[in-house]
C-alpha cells in the first residue's frame, strides 16, 4: 500500500485522538490484513470513491468506546448504545475528514460517504488489487483500530489511456 495514501490517515487519527482524549497516543500494531477483518466492538465505516476507492473502518472495543464517548461529552455518560454509536461516527468523521482534506490538497480527487455504523462482524479482505492495512492506536482509554482498504485508480486510468484503440 502506498505510504502517501496511508500517512494522512495516521496523522489525522493521531491528532484527533490526542486532542479529543487530551493525551498522547502511540501507534501499536500495524499489519497488512490478509484475512477477513473481524470487528472488535463498535465500528463506523466510510466508503471512498474517485481517484482512490475503498473503505475505512474505525473500530473501538466496547469499554474503549464508552470512555471515548465520555471524553467527547465532557464527563461520564450513562451506557447508551446510541450515544456510543454517534460518538464513533463523529470520531470517524473527524479523522477521515482531516485525512481526505490532506489528500485532496495533494491533488487526489475523490468523495467519501458519511460514516455509518458497521454492523457486520467481518469486513472485506484484501484482494489482488486492494490492500488492507490494520493500525492500532494505543490510548489511555484503550485501543482504537483503523482498518484501511484502498486501491489507487489514477494508475489504472493512466494505464488505460496508454492503450490505443483503433
Amino acid at each position: 500500500m502506498r505510504m502517501e495514501l496511508i500517512q494522512p490517515f495516521i496523522n489525522a487519527a493521531d491528532a484527533v485522538l490526542a486532542e479529543t482524549l487530551r493525551c498522547q497516543t502511540k501507534i501499536g500494531d500495524v499489519s497488512m490484513d490478509e484475512e477477513v477483518y473481524r470487528r472488535k466492538g463498535t465500528a463506523a465505516i466510510v466508503v471512498i470513491h474517485g481517484d482512490i476507492e475503498g473503505r475505512v473502518i474505525f473500530d473501538l472495543a466496547p469499554a474503549t468506546a464508552m470512555k471515548v464517548a465520555g471524553a467527547l461529552a465532557g464527563g461520564e455518560i450513562e451506557e447508551s448504545d446510541a450515544v456510543v454509536k454517534e460518538t464513533i461516527c463523529e470520531l470517524a468523521n473527524l479523522v477521515i475528514g482531516n485525512a481526505v482534506t490532506t489528500l485532496n490538497d495533494q491533488g487526489f480527487r475523490f468523495k467519501i460517504t458519511p460514516p455509518e455504523i458497521h454492523a457486520e462482524e467481518t469486513g472485506m479482505k484484501s484482494t489482488e488489487d486492494t490492500e488492507a492495512l490494520v493500525m492500532c492506536f494505543d490510548t489511555p482509554s484503550g485501543s482504537v483500530f483503523m482498518n484501511i482498504a484502498m486501491r489507487y485508480n489514477r494508475r489504472r486510468r493512466s494505464e488505460r489511456q496508454a492503450v490505443v484503440v483503433e
